[in-house]
């Protein structure tokens, strides 16, 4: 904190008689011509030092007129005078020594140099100024302790992580990896000093095994101070199956297939084995270690198959859904005397592994054949139209303009044609 000047003034007067105010006057008159230190200023700072390390006391002296300094400790011992020691504590050493400056160090400093340290002005009257050493103290240890050493997912887990002996009181900061984390911290006081323990609790998972837990101390005496403990996880097993044959596509009668079980877990599963859920096992089925292979497909082997690993935590599976199709097949090109249709088949193979269920698709190969057979039909139809309407294309004619054959000329056409009925009449012939 800042220094406090503490000028000590001469004694009041106290009332006289009216003729000693001239006397007075005078010596005011005096006092303004003779330099006695008033344009002098002390000037310091406070100092904070961490514990065994180096202070440094400045007493310095503004419009200095050649007074005396000194520095006295917080009993009031005369450090220096001037630039004589008649303290005998060698730690303090002086630095430099003007008439405007007294400047002493203080080596190895221990909570017991706290206090304050006065800068003395020998002017009239006296001035006097304080400094302000306090001292940090860094912790003496840091230790993170850990419930157990080994968890097992799923656990909530306790540690703790203690810093001792330290002034002021630390800050406790807590990470998982690059994560800050949220810690409860307790502050005990000993004398002048405080030891923090903060608490974290911590629910694991496998992915948390390997992955630094860090206790990090904010202090004004240390950086970067910090612990760290490596957690231990173990956790059961992690199954899956994958289909090495066919790799893409379905699984068709007649065709192999083989599956691949891989498991991992803390510890390593030591005990894997193959089975069927939903019945026993085809005795055709090969089982070699982690593999499972059947040469022949057929209908009888649709089902699930299941892979289980086993460890000392625990017990998991993976199920692989088999679905045995039909061998493909390809329809046979259609022909007439007019159009030639050929079909090609498109044949597409499935996967039917996961531990959800069977991924099921559909068998183009059928529906591009119907495709094809509609079509077909529909190109016979449209030629067995045209040959219909061409059978029946002729010429057609009427007995309307039939009494224009007997005409003479065109008039008399004409009139026939208009009146045909009555000619009709007269030239019917009676035979008797």
């Amino acid at each position: 904190m800042a220094g406090r000047a503490q000028p000590s003034g001469p004694a009041g007067s106290g009332g006289g008689a009216p003729g000693l105010l001239p006397l007075l006057l005078l010596l005011l008159s005096a006092a303004a011509i003779i330099p006695r230190g008033h344009g002098q200023n002390l000037v310091t700072e406070d100092v904070t030092v961490v514990e065994g390390d180096v202070a440094t006391i400045s007493c310095r002296v503004k419009n200095s007129d050649d007074s005396v300094i000194q520095l006295l400790n917080p009993n009031r011992q005369t450090i220096y005078f001037r630039d004589f020691r008649p303290l005998k504590d060698s730690r303090f050493q002086l630095v430099n020594f003007s008439n405007s400056e007294l400047r002493v160090s203080l080596t190895n400093v221990s909570i017991s140099d706290e206090g304050r340290y006065f800068c003395q002005l020998y002017t009239d009257p006296p001035q006097e100024i304080y400094t302000t050493i306090t001292v940090l103290v860094p912790p003496r240890n840091l230790v993170i302790d850990i419930e157990k050493e080994t968890a097992v997912e799923g656990e909530e887990i306790e540690l703790n992580c203690t810093a001792m002996a330290s002034r002021p009181a630390t800050t406790i900061r807590w990470f998982k990896g690059n994560k800050e984390l949220t810690g409860k911290s307790e502050v005990e006081r000993w004398s002048d000093m405080y030891t923090v323990t903060s608490q974290l609790l911590l629910k694991v998972g496998r992915e948390d095994d390997g992955v630094p837990v860090i206790c990090l101390v904010d202090h004004p005496a240390v950086k970067d101070l910090q612990t760290q403990r490596y957690l231990e996880v173990m956790y059961k097993p992690q199954v899956r199956v994958s289909q090495n044959y066919p790799l893409q596509g379905l699984t068709r009668e007649g065709e192999p297939l083989e599956l691949t079980c891989t498991a991992f877990g803390k510890p390593q599963p030591t005990d894997m084995r193959w089975l069927r859920v939903d019945d026993e096992m085809p005795q055709h089925v090969v089982v070699s270690g982690s593999n499972l292979l059947i040469s022949n497909l057929n209908k009888t082997d649709n089902g699930t198959y299941r892979c289980e690993a086993s460890n000392a935590v625990g017990k998991s599976h993976a199920d692989y859904m088999l679905f045995v199709y039909d061998p493909p097949t390809t329809i046979p090109p259609p022909t007439t005397t007019t159009t030639t249709t050929t079909t090609i088949p498109t044949t597409i193979t499935d996967s039917r592994a996961g531990e959800d269920g069977a991924i099921r698709s559909v068998d183009h190969a059928v529906v591009g054949g119907v495709v094809a057979v509609v079509v077909f039909a529909m190109l016979c139809l449209l030629i067995i139209l045209g040959r219909y309407f061409a059978r029946h294309k002729g010429t057609y004619f009427t007995h309307e303009a039939k009494g224009a054959d007997d005409a003479a000329d065109a008039d008399t056409a004409i009139i026939n044609a208009e009146g045909g009925q009555n000619n009709s009449e007269e030239k019917k012939e009676y035979f008797i």
